[in-house]
């Protein structure tokens, strides 16, 4: 009788010591003299390895040729407390079943310390390296993380449309989703596309947001958050930006900017202590191998309350703090990445909500103040990454969101649903956006944020 497989993660187990087991994975590394080999295996379910010892009484040359790094290889045989530093059990081999070679001379993970860039062109493969292995095994627990504390909250997952006709944050940088025949477009009496003749009957595009359909789910669920896909045609090449990345946005009917406040804390604080917890051998490895300060990091986040402070304040402190900015500060811009850190990392050195932004700088949507200048806003602002997490509470009010949408021009076509929210038993409520490969990036200590996506889509790659 067969035995079963078991997976390097759990091969670890006291119980199993002594006992015959059956692992398969790919070869890491394979090393050793006449008498005795030694091959390094990993089967992407933990950063450790499981070593097997072949004892050359037992295996021919020939029958361990094949071992090459990138491999792939069933081995059972008897585990066995190791004699070696470095690990605690290791297998002493007594079967070996190859299942795919790989060529030294072409498999391009050959080596080891290939950087960061080569690892991007080879998108396909750089997965099974330890790097991009503890790093996709945080997302996923990251992104579990993310549904349960929802969940225990009473929160319902609503799957917004990927495909919609609005434009959430007024961006203007949206792909275009269509079937017309690009080479022979049909033309309405005026010279403009004919949209009508496409498949939906009007101009459609990939989502930047759920966020307002959201807010439909919520003024009927009462607390919906949405996970999923958007999409930005932004031609931008930062470390910063993706084409197509994930986001959570939830959204809570009675809420009003407190709360809100207080949820996407909590929120932030839960995911990452969870990823501490469950996913603490990637997250050591990744502090070894690229910043060391990354467990500090994230504990301090954790363990100290977040400042609370309107714009206008952090403002002052910024014009006040002597620090010479790239970007000159003065009431009424959008913050830059270096004015959220100096408030993070130099003035509080804590975490950092800045509140009640300028409306000009802001989506028609955040609720407006009494003051007439500034909305209800949110943004969270983390040391190294600033801003985090972007929301609001919403204008719950069906004239004043209708001025403002008039103000500024966005068609009324493409609202009217929207603003039936505001005329049909209107609350007030509130919510934000995280998106998650920032908080990837944050938890994992990468510099790039096509180093957190298994498959980065960004301007001029789309190839796998």
């Amino acid at each position: 009788m067969a035995i079963k497989r078991t997976r390097i993660v759990d091969i670890f187990a006291p119980q199993l010591v002594g006992k015959q087991v059956s692992v398969k994975g790919w070869v890491r590394t394979r090393r050793g003299n006449k008498n005795v080999q030694f091959v390094a295996l990993n089967d992407g379910s933990t950063i450790k390895n499981i070593q097997i010892v072949f004892d050359l009484t037992k295996f021919s040359d020939e029958d361990l040729k094949p071992i090459t790094t990138g491999s792939s290889i069933h081995v059972e045989g008897l585990l066995v407390e190791s004699q070696g530093k470095g690990q605690t059990a290791e297998i002493q081999a007594e079967t070996l079943e190859i299942y795919g070679t790989a060529d030294p001379d072409t498999y391009p993970l050959q080596k080891k310390g290939h950087t960061l860039e080569f690892l991007r062109e080879k998108a396909h493969l750089r997965p099974r390296t330890n790097t991009f292995g503890a790093v996709l095994r945080i997302r996923h627990t990251l992104a579990y993380a993310i549904h349960k504390f929802f969940n225990d909250r009473g929160f319902f997952y609503l799957n917004t449309p990927l495909i919609t006709a609005s434009d959430c944050e007024g961006a203007g940088a949206m792909f275009q989703v269509t079937t017309l025949d690009l080479n022979n477009l049909p033309k309405t009496e005026e010279g403009k596309i004919d949209y009508e003749q496409d498949f939906f009957g009007k101009q459609a595009n990939l989502t930047v947001s759920g966020q307002l359909e959201g807010e439909l789910g919520a003024t009927a669920l009462g607390a919906i958050y949405t996970f999923g896909p958007t999409f930005r045609a932004e031609n931008s090449n930062t470390p910063r930006h993706l084409s197509e990345f994930w986001m959570v946005e939830p959204e809570v009917a009675f809420n009003e900017i407190e709360e809100n406040m207080d949820l996407a804390e909590d929120f932030i604080k839960y995911c990452i202590s969870y990823a501490l917890e469950n996913a603490k051998d990637d997250i050591d490895f990744l502090a070894q191998m690229y910043d060391s300060e990354l467990v500090e990091r994230l504990k301090f986040v954790v363990e100290n309350d977040f400042v609370r402070l309107p714009y206008t304040e952090g403002v002052k402190i910024l014009e006040a703090s002597g620090h010479k900015f790239e970007f000159p500060v003065s009431w009424g811009i959008d913050l830059q990445s270096e004015h959220e850190r100096y408030l993070v990392e130099e003035h509080f050195k804590k975490p950092v909500i800045l509140t009640d932004y300028p409306k000009e700088i802001k989506a028609f949507y955040m609720k407006l103040n009494e003051d007439n200048k500034t909305v209800r806003a949110m943004d969270v602002l983390f040391p190294k990454i600033g801003e985090i997490i972007g929301g609001s509470q919403r204008e719950e009010n069906y004239d004043k969101l209708l001025a403002r949408i008039e103000e500024l021009e966005i068609p009324m076509k493409d609202m009217w649903w929207y603003l039936d929210t505001r005329r049909f038993g209107t609350v007030p409520h509130s919510g934000f956006g995280l998106g998650f490969e920032r908080l990837v990036l944050f938890v994992t200590g990468m510099t790039n944020i096509r180093d957190v996506i298994p498959f980065p889509r960004t301007p001029n790659n789309a190839e796998f």
